[in-house]
């Protein structure tokens, strides 16, 4: 998260959904929208501060008004598709983010496998990630992203965000019951050592998901089509 100046008020325009999604093969046609369920919350921007999500890779931990662990598998299947709520910066706000962190904003969705000794629980593997999307010419919507081929995810799998460059779906003051985790090292949660870390685009790497952020949301749902479950002993 980083803050820049505002001006003025975004309107929110939420998108329908894609009509036609091709279901990969064993899976159930049951969507499930990870992370629909919280409370509705605004983009910080344009208030003044104004804040973006920066070169990390994250997840939500938990969101007022929904339950707890939102974006863990519990379930193998499939992600198909993303959805993320874009705030609208002003001229000056784009050219500051640019500036500082690159452009375009852009995101991806990233699998993660989260260490399970007290040792390794705040290592996360990237197992799998979707292609990147520019948002660019979205700000002030909320864009919804279909996957060229579905991501196959397994019970245990956590399901994050990638932003290698900075994009405005974050809000800020609210209730503290929301929280997410990044990928810095504990030392390194706020300005200017978080700002030198950056989000994790290598597949198979593995980095320490720190530092934990609360009253803070990132601005996320996933679609997900859990595996159906097999009656007969074929099927096991």
């Amino acid at each position: 998260m980083f803050k820049g100046s505002a001006v003025k008020r975004s309107l929110l325009l939420i998108p329908a959904f894609v009509a036609a999604l091709t279901f990969p093969a064993g899976a159930s046609a049951r969507l499930v929208e990870l992370g629909a369920q919280a409370d509705p919350a605004n983009p910080s921007c344009p208030a003044d501060p104004c804040a973006a999500a920066v070169r990390i890779t994250g997840y939500q931990g938990r969101s007022a008004g929904g339950p707890k662990n939102p974006y863990y598998i519990r379930r193998d299947g499939s992600l198909l598709a993303f959805t993320v709520t874009l705030s609208k910066p002003s001229d000056e706000q784009i050219q500051y983010f640019n500036s500082n962190f690159n452009s375009p904003p852009e995101v991806a969705i990233a699998v993660l496998r989260r260490g399970n000794t007290p040792k390794t629980r705040l290592d996360h593997r990237l197992v799998a990630q979707s292609e990147l999307f520019r948002v660019d010419h979205y700000l002030g919507s909320s864009p919804t992203f279909v996957f060229d081929k579905p991501l196959k995810v397994e019970k245990g799998n956590w399901v994050g965000i990638t932003i290698p460059t900075w994009a405005p779906m974050f809000a800020n003051s609210l209730p503290n019951s929301n929280w997410w985790r990044s990928s810095r090292p504990k030392d390194s949660c706020d300005p200017p050592r978080s700002l030198r870390q950056y989000a994790m685009t290598d597949l198979r790497s593995t980095d320490v998901f720190g530092c934990t952020y609360h009253t803070e949301r990132l601005l996320y749902s996933v679609t997900y089509v859990p595996d159906n479950h097999p009656t007969d002993e074929e099927g096991t």
